[in-house]
């Protein structure tokens, strides 16, 4: 069972990129376009209505590691290595924001949260 400081834990990084996006709601989504370029896909949702989605694929390095002990045998003691190799981790993320039509602009109403790897 998980601790109460873990579950905290999860609570505060889960809002990184919500807390980002939920500053976009009630403007225009023109501001999004300004600060991250032109979504990826943009899908009709009904009359006056959209969903403006940015793909992004996050990258990271995972350091490989080394580790030792001595062994004890009967021709004396022997140091023993183990290894685990490094690898990149590579995360695709969507951030999808739901905008309506007003006039000839469109205004963000609310954002789909981003997976947990993508916060």
């Amino acid at each position: 069972m998980p601790s109460f400081l873990t579950l905290a834990a999860i609570a505060l990084l889960a809002s990184c990129a919500s807390q980002i996006m939920k500053n976009y709601v009630g403007g225009p989504v023109d501001a999004v376009i300004l600060d991250y370029g032109p979504p990826d896909n943009v899908i009709e949702l009904g009359v006056d209505q959209r969903a403006f989605q940015w793909r992004r694929i996050n990258t990271e390095a995972v350091t490989g590691t080394t580790n030792g002990e001595i062994r004890q045998t009967r021709h004396g003691e022997r140091y023993e290595i183990s290894q685990s190799p490094g690898y990149v981790k590579e995360t695709e993320c969507f951030y999808t924001f739901f905008v309506r039509s007003s006039g000839t602009r469109w205004y963000v109403t609310s954002f789909r949260r981003p997976q947990l790897e993508c916060e």
